[in-house]
């Protein structure tokens, strides 16, 4: 009986490979990924069983997978009886796995199959590449073109170079057009070969530096692909200009740009980021100036501040990218007149002493007063000394008179001793003087 059955399963084999049903199911798929093969079949038919087979299906083992088992090694099936449509989905694909397959569903007498050729490729992409540069805090949109018969079809953009995982893993598809900082636009344009969506990255940063594919889904085979490579560098590579200027004094500021931004607008503002400077050419006293050639453009001052020390972009570039604008660091200088010798003050922002009266009085304190004192001082000393060797020398003075009219005093007494009797009254006369003199 075992030998019978066994029998009758090979003639149904292989009368089922005998007939061919109308039509071949193309399906391509990646290197190491999955594949899913859809096979349609009649109204009635929904009870049936139905399986993929491979090769010739002329033995058991070309059977892969069957309704009445779902899962199988690396295979898998669903039947969707409403559509009328059973799934086979094969993982893990190898290049062997590349050939010819059938669809069958199983019936009395001779089955019901269909003809599916799959297709295997390398899960990479691609031949050419779009390199596009930005900088931290900026947008950067990235255009990716496809043909016009897939106006219609479903857009998105992933990260990384694996088409197979691109649309399960995609930042941002046509259908939801916004996804945080990233937004999709598709220019849907009639009558032409091609047509180009558009997304849009802001507040990039360096993280987001990498590959990324765009992607336009195709129903009966792969989705199509273009590669885009991103880098974002960081703001080392801006221009800065030092410049001074003279309180009350013009100023002219040189703004470089590159050539081809000859005609687009041209910028100034002031602050200490690039990112929220407030443009100042709306101020009477600065002026934008051409100067006739296509590499700068001039910025003048009228009648230069204190307050305008501080820091000021400028350029052609309404985004700031760097090569397109220049930083420029601005310190003024202001002249301080005194009742002798004028002195220099360098200021920049609002570091200047100038502002603060007290504070200026202070410094002429400190640096004017020391040296006062050290002058009054020597005077003082002089003075002094010249008053002592004054005093000394009357001394010396009256000490010498007084010796001489002791000296007189001494022979006069002598004399008048020695004449005693004869002048007596003079002698005492003398005496009392020269007492009276001590």
């Amino acid at each position: 009986m075992g030998i019978l059955q066994n029998l009758l399963f090979t003639i149904c084999i292989a009368l089922r490979c005998m007939t061919s049903a109308e039509g071949v199911i193309h399906v391509t798929g990646y290197v190491g990924s999955e594949v899913n093969i859809s096979c349609s079949y009649g109204q009635g038919y929904e009870s049936y069983e139905k399986y993929l087979c491979k090769n010739k299906c002329l033995i058991n083992n070309d059977v892969l997978i069957t309704t009445s088992k779902s899962r199988e090694n690396k295979y898998r099936i669903h039947d969707d009886k409403t559509a009328r449509i059973f799934t086979t989905t094969i993982t893990g694909l190898l290049s062997e796995d590349a050939g010819k397959y059938w669809c069958g569903v199983t019936r009395t007498g001779t089955d019901i199959y269909t003809e599916v050729m799959l297709k295997l490729v390398q899960d990479s992409c691609c031949d050419t590449v779009t390199k596009i540069e930005s900088y931290e805090g900026y947008s950067e949109s990235v255009s990716c073109p496809y043909e016009s018969q897939y106006q219609n079809n479903l857009k998105y953009i992933c990260r990384g170079n694996r088409p197979s995982a691109c649309l399960q893993e995609a930042l941002i598809t046509s259908d939801t057009k916004q996804n945080g900082r990233f937004r999709l636009d598709d220019d849907k344009v009639l009558f032409t070969v091609n047509g180009t969506f558009t997304v849009n990255m802001s507040s990039l940063t360096h993280n987001d530096s990498g590959s990324y594919l765009c992607g336009v889904q195709r129903n009966s085979d792969l989705d199509v692909f273009s590669a885009v490579e991103l880098k974002v560098k960081e703001w080392c590579c801006v221009k800065s200009i030092k410049i001074k200027g003279t309180v009350g004094q013009p100023l002219t500021l040189q703004c470089p740009y590159p050539p081809q931004h000859l005609d687009k607008g041209k910028f100034l503002c002031k602050g200490e980021h690039r990112t929220n400077c407030k443009d100042i050419t709306s101020q009477s006293r600065f002026k934008l100036e051409g100067n006739g050639s296509s590499s700068s453009f001039s910025v003048v001052i009228t009648k230069l501040e204190e307050a305008d020390a501080g820091t000021y972009w400028c350029g052609s570039d309404s985004e700031r990218r760097p090569g397109n604008y220049t930083k420029i660091q601005l310190s003024v200088v202001f002249l301080q007149h005194t009742s002798t010798l004028p002195s220099t003050v360098e200021t920049l922002g609002k570091m200047s002493t100038q502002s603060n009266p007290i504070k200026n009085a202070g410094h002429y304190v400190v640096y004017t007063v020391p040296p006062l004192l050290l002058l009054l001082m020597c005077v003082f000393a002089v003075i002094v000394y010249k008053c002592k060797h004054q005093k000394a020398k009357e001394d010396e003075v009256v000490m010498n008179k007084n010796a001489q009219n002791e000296d007189a005093l001494v022979e006069v007494t002598d004399a008048a001793k020695n004449n005693i009797y004869g002048n007596q009254e003079v002698v005492m006369c003398k005496e009392e003087t020269s007492i009276q003199q001590r």
